[in-house]
């Protein structure tokens, strides 16, 4: 098993957590993964520890500010993609990451995107955008698209949440909750991977101030984000996954990769939002051959 190494980075006055998995070796880049949300933390991650020994390759993950073993709130001046985004630069220098692959998931597939675009970074040898998109509108639409597959009470309690911005009581979290069944993830049951079942602190104020008060409703800080037309000045190799009812759909994915310059598209048809926990071992064998050809 691979040496499994934690720390904490000073950040904004507060503490980062990080995570390493596995030691550097030769010209392998270590892989940094960035976790969705906001506020999702680094747990679903751990699911890949096996790469550190299947490719002999260093894997660093971390909890951004806000959530896990990052935990903050009562600021919400603080969630805006500045703040997440600095963290990374910092996170990079501080651990002398001069030379990775980027994975990020969800949002922290927008993190990358955003990265590439707007800051440019030297060093990174490729990008994952796993499970992630490139612009509001079009995950918005095709949420709500999904939104009329629910039983119809279920659209209703949805409907009404919006009309009146309560976005609570029973009737609404029982919508809500099945919709992210359909399309994101669990129930998690004992045979599940330890990562997935444990109690973890979500950053729900980062979600919230960040993204909005669900997948559909971008209303925070986060919601003019529009990076399609960037996309098309992608500097570097780039690999796009989501599965077949994902959250990413596969008309999201596409635009990605259309957009993309010589990017790469998976496709994973038994998976919703976390393809790595879904299809593992395809998920495995895919990002190998990938980082090993990127390197």
């Amino acid at each position: 098993m691979a040496k499994i190494r934690e720390g904490y980075m000073p950040y904004l006055g507060h503490q980062t957590y990080y995570r390493i998995v596995g030691e550097r070796k030769g010209d392998k880049k270590p892989l940094l993964l960035l976790h969705g949300g906001p506020g999702s933390t680094h747990n679903y991650f751990e699911v890949l520890d096996k790469i550190a020994d299947l490719d002999g390759r260093q894997l660093v993950m971390y909890d951004q500010i806000g959530c896990g073993n990052s935990y903050l709130d009562g600021c919400p001046e603080l969630w805006t993609k500045e703040t997440w985004l600095n963290e990374l630069v910092e996170l990079r220098r501080q651990l002398e990451l001069d030379e990775v692959h980027l994975l990020g998931q969800s949002w922290g597939g927008m993190m990358s995107i955003i990265y590439e675009c707007d800051y440019k970074p030297e060093g990174v040898r490729s990008y994952v955008l796993s499970s992630t998109l490139p612009y509001n509108k079009i995950w918005e639409t095709e949420q709500k698209r999904r939104v009329a597959f629910l039983p119809k009470d279920m659209q209703e309690a949805i409907a009404e949440a919006e009309r009146t911005e309560n976005y609570s009581g029973e009737a609404y979290e029982r919508a809500i909750g099945e919709f992210m069944r359909r399309y994101c993830s669990g129930p998690f049951d004992e045979n599940a991977p330890e990562c997935l079942t444990r109690a973890k602190k979500a950053g729900s104020e980062a979600y919230l101030y960040g993204w909005g008060p669900n997948e559909f409703t971008p209303t925070g800080s986060l919601r003019d984000y529009d990076y399609m037309e960037k996309l098309k000045g992608f500097r570097r190799p780039c690999l796009i996954i989501d599965g077949e009812e994902d959250l990413c759909s596969p008309y999201i994915a596409k635009l990605m990769f259309d957009a993309i310059p010589n990017a790469r598209w998976e496709l994973f048809p038994y998976s919703r939002h976390m393809c790595f926990v879904e299809e593992p071992e395809k998920y495995n064998r895919i990002l190998i051959d990938w980082l090993n050809e990127n390197d």
